[in-house]
């Protein structure tokens, strides 16, 4: 039985922590800089993350800024989600090889390290609870995915500055996390001091907690952690209202709002490809140049593709109107049919990285009526 109590970790052990996590076999990854953001990559210290450097989001726009503030996690999320590892772009799912006038068909061998992710934020945990639900609980299961999640440890960090194009307090999907973590952060830096409150989330996150000899939190420490975080769900850059949204973008179906927004949308699917929560795929067999091996693969796809909704000679959403109006009520309303909750998560990526800055909030507030 788990302990559920908070401890502190000084920031001059984070060292030892990253190496805990490798001497028990996991690969490290973690936030870096790269090509002017912040991604998911390998990380073996602490000066690999991305120290003092925060970024400032808003429809269309993404910057980094460098600061004074030696935080490991001063930024939000970066382009990239737990989705890039866990549910790869491709994967080769069946290879037929030709021998003589026989066949031989199979899955590829699947490589399924084990990888210690850190720095998930709340929303992306969220995000990862859907997937659990749909792609290793659901009807039809994914092997695949299922394999890389039992891998993989999540070690979660609250978000205390929500960024320009956040909003999951609204969704509640933050900025505290709730669960799906092995082990969870707060990081406090201030001029004096730089510590990370820590919690177990499972038993084998307790056990690594263990290892590093930490001190339990005192009262102070975790009410300074707990108004940090009511503060930054007080400041969220987006807002979406989600009573009683589905059925109110139900009854505008129609809405002249959805030819407007159509005429900026460039049907690009940035917004699915950094979305946390879209799994839509599609499947490809190609063959090598000799003849002799077939491929199978499964591929990212998106609802944004004309070919993606293509039956019988033709596709059923040919217009860029019919594809956004079939992405956003996806998310809002559709999800809740399907698998009793919202597609988002309020992570603000979509809004971020659309490159004519379409805002999901501002949009689905006008067409539901509530903003004019």
């Amino acid at each position: 039985m788990r302990d559920n109590k908070f401890y502190l970790l000084e920031r001059a052990a984070f060292d030892k922590f990253l190496v805990t996590l490798k001497t028990g076999g996991y690969q490290t990854i973690g936030p870096v800089v790269k090509d002017n953001a912040i991604v998911f990559d390998p990380v073996n210290v602490a000066a690999d993350f991305p120290i003092g450097w925060s970024d400032l989001q808003d429809g269309g726009s993404y910057r980094l800024v460098k600061n004074d503030v030696p935080a490991l996690f001063g930024h939000v999320v970066g382009m990239q989600s737990l989705k890039k590892y866990l549910y790869p772009p491709v994967r080769t799912i069946l290879e037929v090889e030709k021998n003589g006038k026989r066949f031989k068909a199979g899955s590829p061998d699947g490589e399924y390290p084990r990888l210690a992710f850190i720095g998930v934020r709340p929303c992306d945990l969220a995000a990862l609870a859907t997937h659990e639900k749909v792609l290793a609980n659901g009807p039809y299961a994914d092997p695949d995915f299922t394999k890389r999640r039992e891998n993989s440890l999540i070690v979660a960090v609250n978000c205390t500055r929500p960024g320009g194009t956040c909003f999951c307090a609204d969704m509640g999907t933050g900025p505290r996390a709730e669960g799906g973590y092995d082990i969870l952060m707060t990081e406090m830096c201030s001029s004096s001091s730089h510590t990370f409150l820590i919690q177990g989330g499972s038993d084998r996150g307790e056990e690594i907690i263990k290892s590093l000899s930490c001190r339990e939190a005192s009262d102070a420490e975790i009410k300074t952690v707990e108004r940090a975080l009511e503060q930054a769900a007080g400041k969220m850059g987006r807002h979406l209202g989600q009573d009683g949204l589905k059925d109110e973008l139900y009854k505008n179906f129609d809405h002249p709002r959805w030819e407007a927004v159509a005429e900026r949308c460039l049907n690009c699917a940035n917004c699915t490809m950094v979305c946390p929560t879209c799994f839509c795929m599609n499947v490809e067999d190609t063959t090598d140049l000799a003849g002799n091996k077939a491929f199978r693969s499964r591929r990212w796809d998106s609802c944004f593709t004309v070919d993606f909704s293509y039956i019988h000679g033709g596709s059923i959403r040919s217009s860029g109107m019919s594809r956004y109006r079939q992405w956003l009520l996806h998310k809002l309303s559709y999800w809740h049919e399907q698998f009793g909750l919202a597609g988002c998560v309020g992570c603000g990526r979509c809004i971020t990285w659309c490159p004519v800055g379409i805002d999901i909030t501002e949009e689905a507030a006008v067409i539901s009526g509530r903003k004019k």
